[in-house]
């Protein structure tokens, strides 16, 4: 076999894992670019010493165990990205002002389809969706890296905790006791929306539900939209650390400080695990509709319970393949923009 088919195979074994690592990457390390960062990071390092490997673990194994150094040593700044609600009490409609903080402070959103294998097991597909919705990735970013690592492999991807022990150079006893302190933590914060009812797929009164949101959002029916938010509803936009609780607070901003986005328009993505929609708001300059946010609903009893907005569209639209501009004329997807 020639070096150049050699390294073509090793080049399509390590890429394989791309996605899965990912996912791994990602709810590890709660944003979106340093986790396709560290997966990339991983597979150079793999490339590099495969010559090294000596086949007593399987390719993908072994390519967790890069992944877990990698994230480890990235998480060893002990930075732990969070949501507005994790870091301060809401704000009253009459006190809001839209103050940013950097960009490593905040959980970031991620597409599905970069984080989620395909795989033929609905079961497992369930799994996989739950865990990179954003409380359980907030709840995750409670842990210690070690912890939050165990939790994942052993719930997660349902790894032994032989094959854990393994991985993380430690004894099952270690890795066993790491899980229930991971566990108690996360069931201490299960009162702190860490679930969104979401079917997989989306049964029909969660569609019609998008629907009514997409008409009502649409058309600024503020009398509309209140009927399908929760009462606890919350409201967030990151980058900026207010955040709304509430109907009233919410459709109140969204006549005052965002009244700008009346006349939007919304196009469904996949994002998080959850239902989201590409946000585009008129655009008085060049006309048509400018890119806003990446919104990522969380719903609970037919009623929207959580309304995450991602504005740093410049970041998050080229990442979901998103275009910045809808033409008004067409109201289509403006290509290549």
């Amino acid at each position: 076999m020639s070096n150049g088919t050699a390294t073509t195979d090793l080049d399509a074994t390590l890429e394989k894992h791309r996605v899965e690592l990912t996912g791994y990457c990602y709810r590890m390390l709660g944003s979106s670019f340093e986790a396709e960062d560290a997966v990339q990071d991983t597979l150079v390092r793999a490339w590099r010493s495969f010559d090294k490997f000596e086949g007593r673990s399987s390719v993908r194994s072994w390519l967790y165990r890069i992944a877990t150094n990698v994230c480890l040593d990235m998480l060893n700044a002990g930075n732990r990205r969070a949501r507005p609600m994790d870091l301060s009490e809401s704000t009253p409609l009459a006190q809001a002002a839209l103050s940013p903080r950097p960009d490593h402070t905040w959980l970031e959103p991620m597409p599905d389809a970069r984080v989620l294998p395909s795989t033929a097991d609905p079961a497992e597909a369930t799994v996989a969706k739950e865990s990179v919705r954003l409380a359980f990735m907030a709840a995750l970013q409670q842990l210690p890296p070690k912890q939050r690592a165990v939790l994942i492999l052993r719930e997660v991807l349902a790894w032994k905790a032989s094959e854990v022990a393994e991985l993380l150079g430690t004894s099952v006893a270690s890795v066993n006791s790491a899980l229930q302190r991971a566990r108690a933590t996360l069931a201490e914060r299960a009162d702190q929306g860490a679930d969104a009812a979401v079917s997989d797929p989306l049964d029909e009164e969660q569609r019609k539900l998008l629907e009514r949101y997409v008409a009502a959002f649409e058309g600024y029916d503020m009398t509309a939209l209140t009927a399908l938010l929760h009462e606890d509803a919350v409201m967030t936009m990151p980058p900026f650390d207010l955040w709304l609780r509430g109907p009233a607070d919410i459709t109140g901003f969204m006549t005052t400080l965002g009244s700008a986005c009346a006349g939007s328009r919304l196009r469904p993505v996949e994002v998080n695990g959850l239902p989201g929609f590409a946000h585009y708001k008129p655009d008085p300059e060049s006309g048509g509709f400018a890119a806003w946010a990446v919104q990522v609903l969380e719903i609970s009893d037919g009623r929207i319970t959580g309304f995450h907005c991602f504005l740093d569209t410049k970041r998050w639209f080229p990442l979901f393949g998103l275009p910045l501009h809808l033409e008004a004329e067409t109201d289509q997807i403006e290509e290549g923009v």
